[in-house]
Formats: structure tokens, C-alpha cells, sequence
């Protein structure tokens, strides 16, 4: 059987990444060449990694059966069009677009094609997560806090932290929590650019589950978090280290300290064993394995539209709060 053939259309700070795995599977694939319409930077990454350079994706397209989409969001609709017209399987990533119609196309046309079509959510894949899901499996979470702040950096921005950051949350907590939204609550301010660098979305759930999500990226330190409050245990994730830790139900006793009777309080802090992989080659494997071996996507369709309209719809809101 002939390798799959794959392209990477834009190699700017994502697309470089995935460029690199693309790379690294050079034994399972034919890694055909990287497409950015700053020819400087596609030559830049194509020496890189060995490959040819595109300008234009239309030209990248006769030479690929799927294609890695890492371009501005604001040509995601476009951009991911043109491919699935030519039949080419698609790995595009988040926000799929801008406006929740245009993502619903898309995805209609995917599945009209018997094309593949991945929506890059890279926190799926980290092993942290997946050991997280199996503990919360069948259970009511009641309360979720989730953090995900950082310094600016020096990338041009296209977008404010609900689409570029937060989302990532909404769509781990929708995966969690599995269940409808009854409310949202949303805030921004601000600070560098011309879009929120800093965000806070509360959600309110059918089932009575509530969380709030905090996104930054005005803060010099790194943080990504999430901690849920379960009946009679608490579960604390670190996105960055790939740690969780369960924390039971704490137990109070009068014991004498000191010669003096004091409150002791136990608790139980157990934590879990994670098979640290990375999160991004274990997602682009799942795409190749899609493709090739026809594995079944890890998220429907109909989840990665769930979490898009969430999170455009937390956009909405804060706009109309926005401050600075």
C-alpha cells in the first residue's frame, strides 16, 4: 500500500509544530512539502524538514491526499473549502471558524465526501486528560475551575483568548460534564491588542454543574489547570506537567498537640499514574490512523461543534462587556 500523502498549509508558530511530527513519521507517511504565503518562512521550514515549498495551497493540492490546516482563523473557512472540494482529508485547527454556520458547511461537506475531517483540539490527547476522563466517567461533577493564563509572547494576534486559549477548556469541560448549557456568563478586558487578553466565562449546566474559566495572556506565569469538586473528592489536573491528583474526602479529629486538644484534619491524596506521550503526535497519528485504517474519531462531529458554539457564544457576550 502507497503512504499517505500529507501537507502542512501554514508554518507559522502552530504550523511549524506540526510540521515537525509530519517529519518525525517520514516512515508512514510522505511528508509532500509545506505551503505559507510568506515565502521566506515556507523555504525556512521546508529546508528544515527536508520537504518542497508551496506558496499557494492550490498548488499543494494535487500532490496530497489530506492536508493539515494551521492558517489565521480568519482563512480557516476558506482555506478548509477549497481542500474538501478537491476530496483531500483534513486536519484543521481549532476554532474550525469564525461563525458557527460556516463550520456546520464544513463539516456537512466532509461527511458528504467520506472525508475525514479533525478538528485540531490538542488537550484531548494529553495524557493527563484521558486518565481524567476515565475517573469522572458516570459521575455528576459539581463545580470546575479552570485556569489557563500566560505571558503575550511575540506573535501577532488574530484572536483574543476565548478562541485562541479558553476554548481549549469549554472543550474538556463539555467532554466532562456531558450536559446541556443552561446559562453563560462572560467578561474581557483588554490590555495589548485589539481583542480580549483576559476572559472569564462562568457555565451553568442542566444537571446543576457549574464552573468558571479563566483565560490570560497578560500573566508572566504559566499556568494550565483544572480543578473539579466531585462528590466527597476533589481532582486537580496540571495541563503542563501532565499530573493528577484525587484528593478524598478529609476527616477531623480532637487530638492533644502540644499539651493542648486541637483539631487534626486527614485527608487522602492520591496521585495517578499518566503515561506521558506527546499530546500533538498522538493526535496527528489518530488522523493518519483515520485515514488509513479507518479508526473511529475520538470526537463526533457534533462535539466539535458544541464546543464552538459555546465558545462563540462566550465571544458574544464579552464583547458586549468588554473593558479597555
Amino acid at each position: 500500500m502507497s503512504k499517505l500523502r500529507v501537507g502542512v498549509i501554514g508554518v507559522g508558530h502552530m504550523g511549524n509544530y506540526h510540521a515537525r511530527i509530519y517529519h518525525q513519521l517520514k516512515k508512514y507517511i510522505d511528508f509532500v512539502g509545506v505551503c505559507d504565503i510568506r515565502k521566506t518562512r515556507a523555504n525556512e521550514i521546508a529546508a528544515l524538514y527536508g520537504t518542497k515549498a508551496f506558496y499557494n495551497y492550490q498548488d499543494l493540492l494535487p500532490h496530497v491526499d489530506a492536508v493539515n490546516i494551521a492558517v489565521p482563523t480568519s482563512e480557516h473557512y476558506k482555506v478548509a473549502k477549497g481542500c474538501l472540494e478537491t476530496g483531500k482529508h483534513i486536519l484543521l485547527e481549532k476554532p474550525m471558524t469564525r461563525i458557527y454556520e460556516d463550520a456546520v458547511e464544513l463539516i456537512d461537506m466532509a461527511e458528504e465526501r467520506g472525508l475525514v475531517f479533525h478538528v485540531g483540539h490538542v488537550e484531548r490527547f494529553n495524557a493527563a486528560v484521558l486518565e481524567l476522563m476515565d475517573v469522572v466517567k458516570g459521575e455528576t461533577p459539581v463545580f470546575l475551575e479552570a485556569k489557563r493564563m500566560g505571558p503575550a509572547g511575540g506573535r501577532e494576534r488574530t484572536s483574543g483568548v476565548i478562541l485562541d486559549l479558553m476554548i481549549h477548556d469549554i472543550d474538556i469541560i463539555l467532554g466532562l460534564v456531558r450536559s446541556g448549557v443552561a446559562g453563560i456568563a462572560a467578561v474581557g478586558k483588554k490590555v495589548y491588542s485589539k481583542y480580549e487578553d483576559i476572559a472569564n466565562v462562568q457555565l451553568y449546566f442542566e444537571n446543576g454543574t457549574f464552573t468558571t474559566i479563566s483565560a490570560s495572556r497578560v500573566s508572566q506565569t504559566k499556568i494550565r489547570t483544572l480543578s473539579i469538586t466531585m462528590p466527597g473528592y476533589d481532582i486537580f489536573l496540571d495541563y503542563a506537567s501532565e499530573d493528577v491528583s484525587i484528593h478524598r474526602k478529609a476527616t477531623t479529629s480532637d487530638n492533644v498537640v502540644g499539651g493542648k486538644m486541637k483539631q487534626v484534619q486527614d485527608s487522602l491524596v492520591e496521585r495517578l499514574t499518566v503515561n506521558r506521550d506527546n499530546p500533538l503526535r498522538l493526535e496527528i497519528e489518530h488522523f493518519i490512523n483515520c485515514i488509513q485504517d479507518h479508526e473511529k474519531p475520538i470526537y463526533s462531529a457534533m462535539d466539535n461543534l458544541r464546543s464552538l458554539k459555546i465558545a462563540l457564544k462566550a465571544l458574544e457576550i464579552t464583547e458586549k462587556n468588554l473593558k479597555g
